[in-house]
Parts: C-alpha cells; sequence; structure tokens
C-alpha cells in the first residue's frame, strides 16, 4: 500500500511538471510572438526613403557627366563589369568572370540573368556599345579603354577585348558603367532625350526627373538578390551651388554628402551627423632622383627619411587636413597589409646611417672627403610655384633637413618648367602628388622609365610576377617585399593623402563604410 501511494505521488509529481512546463513554453511562444510582432511594426514604421542631392547638376548620364556627385549617385543606377570591393579587391559584377587570352587579349562572360530596368537583357552588344562610346566621347571614364583597340563580340554574353599593349591588372579598368546598346542610338548619344532618363542594371532605377529632383526607387528586377534594399526611394534634390547643398544638409533636408573641402566644418558644422573621414586619392611624395651623386646613396636617402616628420607638416602645414601615408597602396588596399602607423621620423637614426656609412657632421653640415676633397650633402628640392600648399611643405621639409645637417635649396618653377624638369630627370628631389589609380599597379613608381631613375632586379622580377599570377597569397607576399624594400631603399618618401568626408545624418542606421570609390557599401541595409 505504502508502495503504491509513492508512486501516485510520481505521478502526480511528473503531471505538475509537464503543466508548468506547457504553460512556460506558451508562455515563451507569446513573449517571441510579441517580440515579432513589436519588431515587424517597428520595420514597417522605419523611414524607407534616402534623401541626396547634388550641386550644379549636368546631366544623370555617367559617361557624359563631368559632377563627381553626379557619378557617385549613378554607381547606384549602373554597373560596371568588374566593381571593387571596400578594401579595393576586383570582384565579379556584370561580368562573372574573365581570364587574358594569348597576346593582349581578354576574354570577359557576362551574367545571363541580368537585365535593365524596362526588361530587356543585358547583352554583349551593350558592352561593345559602351566601349565604343568612351572611345569617342570625352569622359572621365576614357582612360580605362584608352589601350583598347576593339572589342569582337563572342556571342550573347561573351565578348573579346583586344588592347594595344600589356596592362597589369587590367580588370581594374573594367570598372566604367555599362549603358543600353537600345537606350542611345547612333549619333542621338549625346543628345538624345534618354540622357535625361535612361535605364541601368542597378539596385535602383530612375522614375522621375524634374526641374529641382530627380527619383530613384528599389529596382524590383534587380539581378542580385542578396542584396534587397530597406530603402524603396532615393530623392535626389539638384541644387544651383554647392552653398545651398550645404545648407540644405545642415538643416537636414538631405542624409548624406561627400566632399574633399579641406574645411567642409565652416559650412556644415560641427553637430547633427556623423563624419567618417576617409584617405583621398590625392597621393603626395617625394622623388629622389637615384642619379644625383649624393641620393645615389642608400644611407642619404635614409637619413634624408628619418630626418622629416611627417606629423610635424600635416599640423603645421596642412592644418591636420590630410593623412600622413608611408606607401603608395596606404589607403586602406587589401595588398598593403603593413599597415604602420609611424611618420617614420626618427632623428637619432638619420644621423647613425650617416656616421656608419663615414660621414661627420661638421659646422652645422654633414661632410665626407673622396678623392682628397671635401663634399657636403647639398641638394634642392622642386616644388610647383603656383601650388602654395606645396611651396609651405616643401619649406617645412627644407627647414627639418636643415635643421639635421643638410644643405636644403628649394627650386619653385612655373608649372611648364615643373613638367620638363621632371621629364629630363633633370632635379635632385621633386615634390610630387598623382591622383592614384584603384589599380594596385605599381609600374609609376618602379617600372621602367620611372621618374628617380630607380632599378632593382628584384622589384623588377617581383612586378613581373604580380602581372603574371592571380594566386592571392602570392601577390600578398609579393606586395608584401616591395612594401619592404620601398621603405628599405627609399627611392621615394611618401608623405600624405588628402581626406575624404563622408558626412551623413546621425539618424541614418546601418553599415556606413565608404571610401573614395564607392559612398554606398551596405546601402541595402541603410534605413532612418
Amino acid at each position: 500500500m505504502k508502495s503504491n501511494w509513492i508512486k501516485y505521488v510520481f505521478i502526480i509529481f511528473v503531471i505538475i511538471i509537464l503543466i508548468i512546463s506547457v504553460y512556460r513554453i506558451r508562455q515563451d511562444e507569446e513573449i517571441k510572438k510579441q517580440e515579432e510582432e513589436y519588431t515587424a511594426s517597428n520595420q514597417d514604421e522605419r523611414i524607407k526613403e534616402l534623401k541626396l542631392g547634388i550641386a550644379e547638376f549636368d546631366t544623370i548620364n555617367p559617361i557624359l557627366s563631368k559632377n563627381k556627385n553626379v557619378q557617385n549617385i549613378t554607381k547606384l543606377i549602373y554597373e560596371p563589369l568588374v566593381n571593387l570591393t571596400s578594401d579595393y579587391k576586383a570582384e565579379a559584377c556584370l561580368a562573372t568572370e574573365w581570364a587574358k587570352e594569348s597576346g593582349n587579349s581578354y576574354l570577359i562572360k557576362l551574367r545571363e540573368n541580368v537585365r535593365w530596368s524596362n526588361g530587356q537583357a543585358l547583352t554583349a552588344q551593350d558592352v561593345k556599345f559602351t566601349i565604343d562610346r568612351l572611345k569617342d566621347t570625352d569622359t572621365i571614364y576614357s582612360a580605362n579603354v584608352q589601350n583598347v583597340v576593339g572589342v569582337d563580340i563572342v556571342d550573347d554574353y561573351t565578348v573579346r577585348i583586344n588592347l594595344d599593349s600589356d596592362i597589369p591588372f587590367f580588370e581594374y579598368n573594367l570598372t566604367f558603367p555599362i549603358l543600353s546598346n537600345n537606350d542611345y542610338l547612333g549619333e542621338d548619344f549625346l543628345t538624345s532625350s534618354k540622357n535625361t532618363s535612361p535605364v541601368g542594371t542597378g539596385m535602383f532605377k530612375i522614375t522621375e526627373v524634374q526641374d529641382s529632383y530627380i527619383t530613384l526607387t528599389k529596382n524590383t528586377g534587380y539581378w542580385n538578390k542578396e542584396k534587397n534594399s530597406v530603402i524603396e526611394t532615393i530623392t535626389v534634390n539638384l541644387y544651383s551651388s554647392i552653398g545651398e547643398l550645404y545648407n540644405s544638409f545642415k538643416v537636414g533636408s538631405i542624409d548624406l554628402i561627400a566632399t574633399d573641402n579641406e574645411n567642409i566644418q565652416d559650412y556644415i558644422g560641427t553637430i547633427g551627423y556623423t563624419p567618417r573621414e576617409i584617405k583621398g586619392r590625392e597621393h603626395t611624395f617625394l622623388a629622389l632622383n637615384i642619379s644625383n651623386n649624393y641620393l645615389k646613396r642608400p644611407e642619404v636617402r635614409k637619413a634624408i627619411s628619418y630626418s622629416i616628420d611627417k606629423d610635424n607638416i600635416n599640423t603645421n602645414v596642412l592644418g591636420n587636413k590630410c593623412f600622413t601615408s608611408n606607401f603608395p597602396l596606404d589607403y586602406g588596399n587589401w595588398l598593403y597589409q603593413d599597415q604602420d602607423t609611424s611618420s617614420g621620423y626618427n632623428a637619432e637614426q638619420a644621423k647613425k646611417e650617416l656616421t656608419d656609412a663615414g660621414w661627420t657632421l661638421r659646422s652645422g653640415s654633414w661632410q665626407k672627403t673622396e678623392n682628397r676633397r671635401t663634399i657636403r650633402i647639398e641638394l634642392s628640392i622642386l616644388v610647383r610655384a603656383s601650388d602654395s600648399t606645396k611651396v609651405a611643405v616643401a619649406q617645412n621639409i627644407e627647414g627639418q633637413l636643415e635643421a639635421q645637417g643638410f644643405i636644403i635649396n628649394i627650386v619653385q618653377a612655373s608649372d611648364e618648367q615643373y613638367n620638363n624638369l621632371i621629364n629630363s630627370r633633370s632635379f635632385d628631389i621633386a615634390l610630387c602628388s598623382m591622383t592614384l589609380s584603384p589599380s594596385p599597379n605599381l609600374d609609376t613608381f618602379f617600372g621602367n622609365n620611372n621618374i628617380v631613375n630607380y632599378t632593382n632586379e628584384e622589384v623588377t622580377n617581383l612586378l613581373n610576377e604580380t602581372k603574371n599570377t592571380t594566386d592571392e597569397n602570392i601577390l600578398i607576399e609579393d606586395y608584401k617585399r616591395l612594401a619592404e624594400i620601398y621603405k628599405t631603399d627609399m627611392p621615394y618618401i611618401s608623405l600624405y593623402n588628402n581626406k575624404y568626408t563622408i558626412a551623413y545624418n546621425s539618424g541614418l542606421v546601418g553599415d556606413i563604410t565608404p571610401t573614395w570609390f564607392y559612398q554606398f557599401y551596405g546601402i541595402e541595409g541603410w534605413y532612418k
């Protein structure tokens, strides 16, 4: 009897546990349901419109426009064959793959599921049409195809691009927007009314064009289903001046602006928005002519590099409106792995480099006896007289080097004289700037006929290997070594890159990771 009592108690206990468990499960389900309803409600309440702006609008046609803001925004409407990731790695877009054939020809395979926003299919004819237009039109993208001598249509989804020479990393040239052949006909390309509202293959499409605004809506037929945008409408307000654009952003009428204006805070203030400062395309550096009697000596080039405090230049000359740089690819490129944040300044090491090589600091200058003759390190810095900022930078460097015992003269040349002296290699040190290409090709700095007459057999071999491999591990190792040689041999001294600012409404939510190549990475997840 006692055992039956225990059994009944156990059964009752189990029943109670089951009742409690069922209750808790139902309670959890109810809470989850409420959370889902709350989330869905919040999603419905999210603002799915993005407001942008363009000052001094010319045309929405991306290869006719001279306006940088237009070029930025049209990347939401039109797409290239090859895109770049946020760390500047080439990735497939309208092209699924590309390969170099024999000679200087590239075979490009297109996606077969892409349609223009009017429903027509993207074909090889569109690619040929676009390249032909770039060849015969004055456009910022003309340089991308300047080496193209012809385009062959292999089939509806394959083209062959023929070049006049071997172009390293040619895929980086394929980042121009593709236009529809059926949207522009013959000579009407430049004058057709279609220029006001053409079709694209991008995430958004043009649905309305007015004198004061352009409306973009989500392209529901977009081929990349992984990028289902939360934003449904983009209103692009058109302003007659950049001042109006800044004022509109300041009062909250637009959500995002991009600018290389160094004094942007003077126009939009400092509150109500989130700034993102990124390295721009303008790279400023010193070119050290290896043919010079002093600069051909590694210890002199190293001592000069160690003697220059880049932070001093940025603070005292540039007003902290630039980023110091240590290598041409030091702007976030995936092939520059050594993100060294130091400026390289080391006054004591500069002295050691020279003393170890037999130089003596006497009477305030570095001296050495060679062939029974005393020589002193005396150099000139070539700079454009028309660029007052660069002149001030050169004067700052002059002061730093003279404090270290170098005798320095500044040569301020007219633009024509400057170009002639650079082309003829008739300079000691030249203060140079160049607009960097998205391509990681370093021929400008290391290749044949580089402006400082630098030669290095290992560098030549590394450059040749990088041009003939697609193995990412090999590329990373080769570029790591190139960066090491750049900092050891010192044929150039990278100084700084300009700043490019993206300012956006603090209420804008999402992964906002812009670069100077593309400011809308992750836009499919943005909302307010």
